[in-house]
Formats: C-alpha cells, structure tokens, sequence
C-alpha cells in the first residue's frame, strides 16, 4: 500500500483542498478566543492578580501591552521557520506552545495566594502566549492567500479575520455568562479559571486538527523552484522595504480601529460608570455579532471593487465618526451604548476584512511571513497592544471620554496618504487593466 502523506498537494500552485483551508481558517477562533480572553476578563484579572484598587486596571491592561510587544519577536522567528521550512510547520510549533501557555495561565495562584508575585507569573504567561500567537495570524492569512483562487483571494482570506471574531464572540460570551451566573465572591476564587482552562483544550483540539492540513501550494512552488529563501529575514529586508511600510500602515489603522473599537470596549464602559461588568460584556457580545456579518461581505466588495477603494473608504469614517460614538456611549444610556458599540465594531471588521488580504498581497511569496512580521505584526504590537492601554490612561487622566475615539481619528489621519497611494493588489482588477490597457495598444 502507497504511503499517504497529508504534507503537501499533489500539485504546486493548485488551490488548497477545502478541508486544509476550513481547518486553517477555523483555527483562529482558538487563537483570538485565548488571546483576547484576557481584555475581556482584564477587570477581574485585576483584582484576581494584583489585588484590586485605582491602579490595578491600569496595571493589567498594561500587562495586556507589554506582552503585546513580544509579537513582533514570535512573529519573526515563527516566519523565519514558515519562509524557510513550511507554513504547516510553522502553524504546528505556534498552537502548541499556545497551548501550553493558555494551560499555565489557568493553573496560576492569585495574588491572595502569592501576593506580588502572582501578578509577574500573568505578564510572563502572557508574554510567551504574545509571542506563540505573533506567528498564528499572520501564517493563517498567508497561508490562506496562497492556497485560494485569484479572484476569491479577499473572500477567502476575510474568513480567517471572521473566524477570529467568532473567537473573540465566544471569549466575550463565555466572559459574559461566567459573571453573570457566578457570584462575584467565587468568580474571584475559582471562576475565572474556567474561561481560561476551556481555552487551553479548544487550543490542544486545533493541534490535533492542523496535523491534517497540506502544505501551502506557494511554498510547494518555492521547494520545486529552488527558490526558497536562506535567509528571510535579510531577503525581506533587502527587496521588500516598500511592502513592509504599506503593510505596517494599514495594519495600524486595523489594530487600534479593532482594540480599542471593540475589545477595549467593555473595560471603558466600566471605568466610566456607564454599565456594570456585565451590561459592558454582553453589548460586546453582540459588537462580535456584527463584525462577525461585516466581515465576509467586505471580503467580497474587495474582490469585486478592489482593496484600495474599499481601505479609503473605512479610513475616512475612522477619522469621523470615533470620537461621537465614543461620547454617546459613555452617557450611560443602553440604546447610545449599543448603537455606538455596533456602529465602532462594523468599522472595524470590515477594515480588518479587506486589511488582511491587502497586507498579504504586499509581499512576493518568498519571505511573505517574514516581511508580514517586519510590516504588519510590527504594527500591530504597537497599535494594538499600547492603545487599550493609552485609552485608558488619556481617558483617566483627563476625564475626557472621547479620548479614545481620537487617538482612533488620529491616526487614520496619518494612514491616508499611505492608502491613497497603494498600488491596487486585487488579481481580478489588475487583470481587467490589464486588458483595457492592451485594447487602448
């Protein structure tokens, strides 16, 4: 009997098969799930870990930033190994050490129990878990690009920006009923670990999963072409350097538009007094809900009318819109909250959607995941690790609630020029130009 190896398609540069796709693309409600779990549950983390009063939520959430900036690092060296030995392979070493990280944050004593040091053993759970998930998105997105068709590239690459919402709608949910159904006193004591603990299993299953997928079929492209890069890093660097700016631009807009749009959220309508936990969690539950719808029809616009019309267009109501939204939901009225919430949240989703695609197609695909770590992560760490921090540290310092809607505007101000000079990337659009461009010859 002929040996089966589910290592690589039968033929470079096919289309993946459909389930090798559905298992990357589902896999990244695992990743958001663990990830973001710790925004969602950052007021209780804060008194579980570092005991409660003023500082204390500043102090998680600056938890929540330093150990975003171990993403760059695990971008870099999770890239390196799929630029150089495989996408699957890399996709494999991320969700384990993911695993392990999201299982010792469930396991950790309280600072009831530990006192001052069980706040360090949470930064460091969450600095290696920064550092597994700096590969994951990224190594999805590519990996996703490459293995569809031309003309369906936005479409399916959105799916690994929804499926990571899903995460993210099921981490805020199971937020929402653990404190919901639990008294406060237990949630403290024991509760908490339950979210966290769900997620380490979720995390093993996704292991088991991706053991099954094939190798990218651009990657198989490389190994049969002998192109495969020595050394991405350098090989990024050296021919890339445009590619790693755009990808660095749109990501910064997509970062702090999704975390402090959405998943800083909840904690701004609690510090404000606008909702009880509770209230603030299930309005974001429902935030999940809309990127979750946004999503995939973003992906399909992006197709048909190309990247760079669809990013000028969220970028313009980046710029407008955050800072009203960000006041009317701090008035403490539900309809204003949640109007605001949704309205935030749709944003979002969809620059995120078309983002994903648009960061990919930047690179050639040599050194594709190296360049995304250089431009995209690099920004993301910045953008989206410091700025739920930042919001919270302007909005306490100032008692200005709109601050976070204009550090939002702000820097959509400064992605614009950038955008309006990207180069369209969409295979069908470039294609039809083509054409026309041959027919006026």
């Amino acid at each position: 009997m002929d040996r089966v190896t589910v290592a690589r398609p039968p033929v470079a540069g096919a289309p993946l098969p459909r389930a090798s796709a559905a298992i990357a693309a589902f896999s990244t409600i695992v990743e958001w799930y663990d990830f973001t779990l710790y925004l969602y549950f950052a007021t209780v983390l804060s008194r579980v870990f570092f005991g409660g009063g003023a500082g204390s939520l500043l102090t998680t959430l600056a938890g929540f930033a330093i150990a975003y900036l171990m993403r760059p690092f695990g971008a870099l060296v999770f890239g390196h190994v799929g630029d150089r030995y495989g996408r699957r392979r890399m996709m494999l070493l991320s969700v384990a050490l993911m695993t392990a990280a999201m299982l010792g944050l469930a396991l950790l004593p309280t600072h009831a129990q530990a006192g001052p040091l069980a706040g360090w053993l949470l930064l460091s759970s969450r600095c290696v878990m920064g550092f597994a998930v700096g590969g994951e998105y990224t190594g999805v997105v590519a990996y996703l690009l490459e293995g569809s068709r031309p003309e369906r590239r936005g479409l399916v690459t959105s799916s690994a920006a929804a499926a990571s919402e899903v995460g993210g709608l099921l981490a805020v949910g199971i937020s929402a009923l653990t404190v919901s159904l639990l008294p406060p006193a237990a949630v403290e004591s024991w509760g908490w670990r339950i979210p966290f603990l769900f997620g380490a299993a979720l995390a093993g299953s996704v292991g088991i999963a991706r053991s099954a997928m094939h190798e990218s079929p651009e990657f198989v492209r490389q190994q049969e072409a002998g192109t495969v890069p020595e050394n991405p890093l350098l090989h990024s660097v050296s021919t890339q350097g445009l590619g790693i700016l755009r990808s660095f631009a749109i990501s910064a807009l997509g970062s702090i538009t999704y975390y402090v749009g959405i998943t800083y959220v909840p904690s701004f309508l609690t510090a404000v007094g606008a909702m009880s936990e509770s209230d603030s969690l299930w309005i974001s539950t429902g935030a999940a809900v809309v990127v979750i719808l946004v999503t995939p029809l973003t992906g399909l616009l992006s197709d048909r009318w190309g990247r760079k019309p669809v990013l000028l267009l969220l970028c313009g109501a980046s710029a407008v819109l955050p800072v009203t939204l960000f006041s009317l939901m701090s008035n403490g009225d539900w309809a204003e909250a949640l109007a605001g919430a949704f309205l935030l949240a749709a944003i979002a989703g969809a620059y995120s959607a078309v983002g994903a695609v648009a960061t990919a197609e930047q690179f050639q695909g040599e050194g594709r995941l190296t360049g995304l770590a250089l431009g995209a992560t690099g920004a993301t760490a910045i953008f989206g690790g410091l700025t739920p921090w930042g919001s919270q540290l302007l909005v306490a310092r100032t008692g200005a609630p709109y601050a976070p809607g204009a550090m939002i505007a702000l820097v959509a101000l400064l992605v614009l020029p950038i955008l309006v000079t990207l180069t369209e990337t969409a295979p069908a659009l470039r294609g039809r130009r083509a054409v026309r461009k041959g027919r006026a010859r």
